[in-house]
C-alpha cells in the first residue's frame, strides 16, 4: 500500500482544517471564521485498504507580531521538513493576490511535491476559477480545485496526493485518525466555541488548559475542569457576560461537542483568569503548551 505524510499549508482562513475533516471523516482540528484558529500541527489520517495519508494541518501563513505567532510561524517550516508532499490550500472565492503569488512561488521551490487546492469553488463563480487557472499557468503545481464543504474534487485531490507517495508500511494502526490525545482535544473544542460565540469581540490571545480530565467509576460520565485565559480583564468581563449567561451559553455548547466527542456524558466546570500579554512570555507559553519544544 502507499502511505506518507502530507503538509497542508497555506493562508488563514483557507479552509485548511475543514478540508482535513472532510477528508479523514471525523472531526480532527476545530474550525473557525478567526485567523490564528489552528496553532499546533495536528495529523489527521486517512486509511484505506490500499493507501494511508497522514494529513499534517498548520497554522496559517500571516505576519507574526508576537511570541505565539512566531511559534507558529515556526511551526508550520518544522512540518514541511519531515513530510512526503505539501499541499497549500488557497481561497480562490477571495482572488488570487500577488501575496498569494509570492507563497506559492515560496513554498513550491521545496524539493517536495506541491499540490495547489483552489479552495471554496462552490461559492465563486465558474469565470472567476477560469481566470485563476490561468494566473497559473505559468507556475509549474499540480493544480485541484476543490470544495470540502460540497465534496467537490476531493477524490481528485487523493488521486494527485497518492502519485507522489511511494509504497511502504501503515503509518499508524487502523482505527487511529489522529495524534492528539482527547484531552488535547477537549481543550480545542471549547477554544472553538469561544472563537465562534465572540466573533470579534474577543481577539485571538484566549487559551484553554485542561486541570481535570477523569472518568468516574461508573464509566457514564467525565468530570472536566477548565480554565479560560484571557489577556485583559475587560475580556474577562465579555466571557462571562451579564449574570454570567455568556459563558453558560458557551460551556453549554462545548459540552455538547465533548459529550459526542467522547460517547459519554460530561459535567464540565469553567474558569476565566487574566493572564496579561501572556502570548509574548516564554513562561506562560511553555505553562499552556505551546513552548518550542514540544
Amino acid at each position: 500500500m502507499k502511505s506518507g505524510y502530507v503538509a497542508v499549508i497555506g493562508r488563514a482562513n483557507a479552509g485548511k482544517s475543514t478540508l482535513i475533516n472532510v477528508l479523514v471523516g471525523e472531526k480532527v482540528s476545530i474550525v473557525s471564521p478567526k485567523p490564528q484558529t489552528t496553532r499546533d500541527r495536528i495529523l489527521g489520517v486517512l486509511t484505506t485498504d490500499d493507501y494511508q495519508i497522514a494529513f499534517v494541518d498548520t497554522p496559517g501563513l500571516y505576519r507574526a507580531d508576537n511570541l505565539l505567532n512566531s511559534l507558529m510561524q515556526k511551526r508550520v517550516e518544522d512540518s514541511i521538513k519531515d513530510v512526503d508532499a505539501i499541499v497549500f490550500v488557497l481561497d480562490a472565492h477571495e482572488g488570487l493576490s500577488e501575496k498569494d503569488i509570492s507563497l506559492l512561488k515560496k513554498y513550491s521551490q521545496y524539493k517536495l511535491p506541491f499540490i495547489l487546492a483552489l479552495s471554496k469553488i462552490d461559492i465563486m463563480p465558474e469565470k472567476m476559477l477560469i481566470d485563476e487557472l490561468a494566473q497559473l499557468s505559468g507556475i509549474d503545481i499540480d493544480v485541484v480545485p476543490v470544495s470540502a464543504r460540497r465534496g467537490k474534487n476531493l477524490k481528485e485531490l487523493v488521486k494527485t496526493v497518492l502519485k507522489y507517495l511511494e509504497d511502504g508500511e501503515k503509518l499508524f494502526i487502523e482505527d487511529i485518525i489522529s495524534d492528539r490525545s482527547e484531552k488535547f482535544m477537549i481543550s480545542e473544542i471549547m477554544r472553538e466555541k469561544i472563537l465562534l460565540k465572540f466573533n470579534k469581540e474577543i481577539p485571538h490571545g484566549v487559551a484553554v488548559i485542561v486541570n481535570k480530565f477523569s472518568l468516574r467509576e461508573d464509566n457514564k460520565v467525565y468530570d472536566i475542569s477548565l480554565d479560560i485565559v484571557c489577556e485583559k480583564p475587560n475580556h474577562k468581563a465579555i466571557l462571562i457576560g451579564k449574570n454570567g449567561s455568556a459563558i453558560k451559553e458557551v460551556s453549554s455548547f462545548a459540552r455538547e461537542d465533548m459529550e459526542k466527542f467522547l460517547g459519554k456524558k460530561v459535567f464540565l466546570t469553567t474558569y476565566i483568569k487574566v493572564k496579561e500579554d501572556w502570548r509574548s512570555s516564554v513562561a506562560l507559553m511553555k505553562e499552556y503548551g505551546y513552548d518550542e519544544d514540544r
